[in-house]
């Protein structure tokens, strides 16, 4: 069977870089993929597998055109989704673009947990994120900050990290107060450059469009018409979960990411994220999404490590 693409930048997005998505398809659908020209052919001895490998192969041609990049990891994240539901809905996970970066590149979920994330930022005042690391919660959760920034839905974006490691005492830390938090803000600076650029960053902050703060800073106040982010919220503790969920104001949406495998609270502390969820289970305008494993958009590598500590813990419990 047989798959026509003339465009060859579309070729390179389905293929991936030297052919490996299509090499990695062939392993996993027992065919034969030949690249010739604009043409693909899939050939093999068992008819189901061709038919299915070509179908696949169809559904990425049509979310390619939207000029989605498929990396290798998109490939064996929806190989994965086929083998456990016997089908998968490329167009509908890859249609939903988020944004755009300065540099011009488009920046869609990459799971349906993901999708699933988005949307709930979408609908919800506040959500969590619940996930380990590489299942971009904290990037998702700018990226949707950013939009609302531009479309005028809120006046100001507020990053907000515990700062366990200083124990939250950060007067004796060299710099003015950005320039205490910084270190621990690092992962969400990243996302907002890539986003923004680095320098129109630098004019929002100086503006105070995007206010970045550690925890304790944010008891008193009240956080109108701002888009507020928890990052590595499984380091609050329960008052201080409580007191950042009680500064939402009107016109607000709070996003809260964390990590429960990651707790560096001292012993015998409780994580305020791990509490919360049985607290605000039920109430409406209130969403928790659990991201897994299988969610990890990084380097494979980081899945595989994921999982091996996963298994390890489970065998300490044991």
């Amino acid at each position: 069977m047989q798959l026509e693409c003339s465009d060859p930048a579309l070729l390179m997005r389905i293929c991936g870089q030297d052919d490996e998505n299509l090499e990695f398809l062939e392993s996993k659908r027992k065919v034969r993929i030949f690249r010739r020209g604009e043409l693909i052919t899939v050939a093999g001895d068992e008819e189901k597998n061709v038919r299915q490998a070509h179908a696949f192969l169809s559904q990425i041609r049509d979310a390619a055109q939207n000029g989605h990049q498929f990396r290798l990891q998109d490939f064996r994240y929806m190989l994965e989704t086929l083998h456990k539901n016997g089908h998968v809905d490329v167009a509908s996970l890859y249609s939903e673009l988020l944004c755009i970066t300065y540099r011009g590149k488009p920046i869609r979920p990459r799971t349906a947990r993901q999708l699933e994330y988005v949307k709930a930022m979408e609908k919800n005042t506040v959500i969590f994120g619940i996930g380990p690391a590489g299942t971009g919660k904290t990037y998702l959760a700018v990226c949707q900050a950013v939009n609302q920034l531009k479309t005028g839905s809120v006046n100001r974006v507020i990053l907000v990290r515990p700062a366990v490691e200083a124990g939250e005492s950060l007067g004796f830390l060299p710099g003015d107060l950005r320039e205490k938090v910084e270190p621990y803000l690092r992962p969400l600076y990243d996302a907002f450059f890539e986003l923004l650029s680095p320098e129109k960053f630098a004019r929002y902050a100086d503006k105070g469009i995007i206010e970045i703060a550690p925890l304790a800073y944010m008891r008193g106040r009240t956080l109108n018409d701002s888009f507020v982010i928890l990052d590595e919220a499984q380091n609050t503790t329960p008052e201080q979960m409580k007191m950042f969920l009680t500064r939402i104001g009107f016109g607000s949406k709070a996003v809260i990411t964390g990590d429960l495998t990651q707790v560096d609270l001292p012993n015998g502390k409780q994580s305020g994220l791990r509490l919360v969820q049985g607290i605000l289970k039920d109430i409406e305008g209130i969403s928790f999404i659990h991201l897994q494993n299988e969610d990890v958009v990084r380097h494979e590598i980081v899945q595989k490590i994921v999982a091996a500590y996963d298994q390890y813990e489970a065998s300490q419990k044991r």
